[in-house]
């Protein structure tokens, strides 16, 4: 029997990821067409083993409950949310809820970072995990990086021939591997022991010398647990292939919806909109021009000569006008799109507005796909020297863009309704 655990943090952070995450928790923040961390759940299971998953974080139980309860029924697995009432960080938090996951004595547990996309391994990692027997504590899954931004991840360096983790640096300062972690873990339940060491070590220091800080629950996995752990025998990392990101900023989200579009074509086609008019769904049934891979919630209307994709996720409720043109863009659900519209490299809120003949855009700098960190895109909002970086547009709840105007490389604050366009520019 296995667990898995989703850490999802808090209000607190995803700061990067406004305004999308003004008005939803990030974690639940859909991407092609599945609340974020819909795609962990589906990932685990997949696996017979995982018969229960528990998210750990700090968003108030209101604005999570009803997802879990969604869950449960559309997965059949017992879910539950296990709140912190502070930030206990990525070790901290496990430590806290130790009982729950150690309950029923699972043989390991998994744990995901909720901000995590990926092409989940699960079933290759824990194979991983068995062969190294009971002197694997942990197992991280890692992928390769370019030197220049392995600087921002933790970099593992390990044995060529046993995969031991030799050495590990949370964002080091000058190279150190290419090599770096996921963020995705098995655990052996001895693991506790060694988080609950950190923890004693942390209480003695303050009660004793009057070091440190009063926060001693506070605990970080990576430079609290694992770097000490390396080079013990008792870590190990798997290195794959498979398809790897973060959702940090809001830009990220495109990247995103882009390849978990194309792992539809081979797990879930059935997600897919096809080129062919009576191909799909119902919302997909008028469409004469279908450039995959594009995902249309049923609900969704769209007029007959819409031309919708590549990478397209669009919400339940959402409208679309007839020749409106949608390439490369996420639409949230119950927005608009009028007549003859364009709308590329884009994010549009929920409840959201735009008008007609009007040109929202964004111009991303793709990565090349050839190079192993394009994966892995992630870019900033903001230049070095504090320009708007040229990026995606991203529009957030009930914004309202008129007819006849151009957005270009903006991003709008909810609750707005523009007079112009807008080109490089925050519209607060």
């Amino acid at each position: 029997m296995l667990k898995a655990v989703i850490l999802i943090g808090g209000p607190q952070k995803g700061t990067r990821f406004r305004p999308l995450s003004l008005d939803i928790p990030k974690p639940l923040f859909p991407v092609a067409g599945l609340p974020l961390i819909q795609h962990h759940i589906e990932a685990c299971t997949a696996l017979e083993e995982v018969k229960e998953i528990l998210l750990i974080g700090y968003y108030p139980a209101a604005q999570i409950q009803q997802f879990v309860t969604d869950m449960q029924h559309q997965y059949n697995i017992n879910i539950r949310y296990l709140q912190e009432f502070t930030a206990l960080g990525t070790a901290g938090g496990l430590y806290h809820f130790r009982d729950q996951i150690r309950c029923g004595s699972p043989d390991a547990f998994f744990v995901m970072n909720g901000d995590v996309c990926a092409d989940f391994p699960l079933r290759e990692l824990y194979e991983f995990h068995k062969e190294k027997g009971k002197k694997a504590l942990v197992t991280v899954m890692g992928t390769e990086a370019t030197r220049q931004q392995s600087l921002h991840y933790g970099c593992m360096a390990t044995d060529k021939t046993t995969h031991e983790v030799t050495h590990y640096v949370e964002k080091p300062s000058s190279y150190v591997s290419t090599l770096i972690n996921c963020g995705i873990y098995v655990f052996s339940l001895d693991i506790f022991h060694t988080i609950g060491e950190a923890f004693n070590s942390k209480q003695q220091e303050f009660y004793r010398n009057g070091n440190g800080s009063k926060d001693t629950g506070y605990i970080q996995l990576e430079q609290e647990i694992l770097t000490p752990l390396a080079g013990s025998g008792k870590i190990f990392a798997l290195q794959v292939n498979n398809w790897w990101s973060q959702l940090k900023t809001a830009g990220s989200a495109i990247y995103a919806n882009r390849h978990y579009l194309e792992l539809y074509r081979i797990k879930h086609p059935e997600r897919l909109c096809q080129t062919q008019t009576s191909a799909a769904g119902d919302s997909c049934k008028n469409i004469c021009d279908i450039f995959p891979d594009v995902h249309i919630h049923p609900s969704a209307t769209i007029h007959h000569t819409a031309a919708i994709g590549p990478n397209v996720s669009i919400g339940p409720g959402v409208t679309v006008g007839p020749g409106v043109r949608i390439r490369e863009s996420i639409i949230l659900a119950d927005a608009v799109i009028e007549n003859h519209s364009l709308v590329l490299h884009s994010i549009v809120g929920h409840n959201s507005r735009v008008g007609r003949w009007t040109r929202v855009e964004g111009t991303p700098s793709d990565p090349d796909p050839n190079k192993p960190f394009a994966k892995m895109e992630n870019p900033p909002l903001f230049n070095h020297d504090g320009r708007l970086n040229p990026s995606i547009t991203i529009l957030g709840c009930y914004v309202s863009v008129p007819s006849e105007t151009i957005l270009l490389n903006s991003v709008v604050l909810p609750h707005k309704e523009l007079a112009r366009s807008f080109k490089n520019e925050i519209i607060l």
